[in-house]
């Protein structure tokens, strides 16, 4: 029954590289992954890699193809649908629970989080910008305080990171985004619930119609 700290380490910053490539775009939507290459991209080997594919894969991120092997798993109109209208109300909950039981420390932890995604947003950078807002919703969902929520809605932000990155490359979105958060946040940091949850609910709201308006218009091109 020993447990090989080193190796659990390894699998876990195997799964978080892939993770980031997909969310990057490094991978594409449909491009298959081949396990050779993907060993001598990340000097590990296959049963690190097949262990990392196989969590990807139970997060949605990868789907195994019969005689093809994984690849990174697309998102159909209808799915990206219901996965927005899910976050929406979970992150609306998270918003409203961080409003009524936020510590002052994680008030300022949120904050702090905000400012960096202002900065990343002045910056530019896609994969900073990601980086960055990842983390706001990070301490937003441990502010919210419920474990569940926080590991439902990873799952999701997972599943639609791409999806965040499409919404955020249409012009003037990236500065409303960033003033539609700073609503959530003053929200939370005057104690309103009610404000708190229908803030963030807009904000996913606004995001998602932009999502789903340029996929439409790519599967039209």
């Amino acid at each position: 029954m020993q447990v090989t700290r080193q190796a659990a380490t390894l699998r876990l910053l195997v799964e978080e590289k892939l993770r980031e490539a997909i969310a990057n775009g490094q991978f594409a939507p449909g491009q298959r992954l081949v396990e050779r290459e993907l060993c001598e991209m990340t000097g590990v080997g296959r049963t690190s890699i097949r262990e990392a594919l196989r969590q990807l894969e139970a997060e949605g991120l990868i789907t195994t193809i019969p005689h093809r092997g994984p690849i990174v798993s697309t998102i159909s109109l209808d799915e990206a649908r219901h996965l927005y209208a899910f976050r929406g109300l979970l992150e609306g909950y998270a918003g409203r629970q961080f409003a009524d039981i936020g510590s002052a420390e994680q008030i300022a932890a949120l904050e702090a989080a905000f400012k960096e995604f202002k900065a990343a947003a002045k910056g530019g950078d896609r994969k900073a910008l990601i980086d960055a807002k990842t983390k706001f919703y990070s301490v937003l969902l441990e502010g919210g305080g419920n474990p569940f929520v926080a590991q439902t809605l990873t799952a999701l932000h997972n599943r639609i990171t791409a999806l965040r990155g499409t919404s955020m490359a249409k012009p003037g979105r990236l500065k409303n985004s960033v003033a539609e958060i700073q609503l959530i946040v003053d929200a939370i940091k005057a104690g309103d619930g009610d404000a708190a949850e229908q803030a963030c609910r807009r904000h996913i709201e606004i995001a998602s119609a932009i999502a789903l308006e340029m996929m439409v218009s790519a599967s039209a091109g």
